[in-house]
């Protein structure tokens, strides 16, 4: 999917914590239903939809529910070229064993690491403190000799954390991709191809761990997944099924304040903490099974 007509975005006002009532209610009125956190730890939702949106049956649907709705602004994105026009012109980037560079630069920078070229855009959070997190629990993960014959990334973005391990590691490694937007594989399975990585990454598509891609290709020797606090949670014991005895899982896409809740959800099914990056108010973890 390269380009989109026009859309509406819904941009629900940020809270430290959603009523669960509200949030069941547009994941199940809503087709394309996003939450991001912002830098204080707060949870922003935000809804994608076509033009045919009707605002007056929307009201009338929650106040027939009787949902509280959360203050929120509509806005009409314009038509426009998607993947072209949201690419991320940032500055190479070196974290641990690793510079990422974009798309935009004519050349490779130089440098001692390993370089990854990454077409980045605004869906993506190539830039995130989480990333970065994510790539420094990699290179622990490298110096500790772990075993890595096959490595999951669940929610691969953009695909750097794929990309990553499977030039760190090379021959050594399968890299199995899966994220549940459309865009990101596809463009995880570009930047693969860009990395010249594409035979060792392979991405498809999948709700998390329900795909017949993830279950057939299981267990991994290591997981990661940079999502959300919530959806990590939600996951926790498919993650430990699909984990093999011994095996290492890299978690992210929360902030310190869900550091306890994110840990102990996973620590329920016989999970332990190894280490926690730290990167502003941003975590990332690696435990173990």
């Amino acid at each position: 999917m390269t380009s989109m007509g026009n859309y509406i975005q819904i941009i629900f006002e940020e809270r430290e914590i959603y009523n669960e009532d509200f949030i069941n209610f547009i994941e199940e009125y809503f087709d394309v239903v996003t939450c991001d956190y912002t830098d204080q730890g707060f949870e922003r939702y935000i809804i994608y939809e076509n033009m045919n949106f009707n605002e007056k049956e929307f009201l009338s649907a929650a106040k027939a529910h009787k949902i509280s709705l959360v203050p929120y602004t509509v806005e009409i994105m314009e038509n426009k070229n998607w993947l072209k026009e949201n690419v991320i012109k940032f500055e190479p980037i070196e974290v641990e064993d690793f510079l990422i560079y974009g798309i935009h630069e004519k050349k490779q920078p130089k440098t001692n690491k390993i370089p990854i070229q990454i077409y980045a855009a605004t869906a993506f959070g190539s830039e995130h403190q989480t990333t970065k997190g994510c790539l420094e629990a990699v290179s622990y993960l490298n110096n500790l000799k772990v075993k890595k014959d096959k490595v999951l990334d669940v929610g691969c973005g953009s695909g750097i954390l794929s990309i990553a391990a499977a030039m760190l590691w090379k021959e050594k490694t399968k890299v199995f991709a899966v994220d549940i937007d459309d865009e990101s594989v596809f463009v995880t399975g570009q930047n693969a191809i860009t990395n010249n990585v594409d035979e060792i990454v392979r991405v498809q598509h999948s709700n998390g761990y329900s795909s017949a891609f993830v279950m057939a290709n299981a267990p991994y020797n290591i997981i990661m997944s940079n999502i959300l606090a919530r959806p990590l949670i939600e996951m926790a014991h498919d993650l430990y099924d699909c984990l093999e005895k011994n095996g290492y899982c890299v978690l992210s896409g929360f902030v310190e304040d869900q550091l306890e809740w994110v840990v102990n959800a996973h620590k329920e099914y016989g999970m332990k903490l190894i280490k926690v990056f730290e990167i502003d108010n941003w975590r990332a973890v690696v435990m173990e099974k």
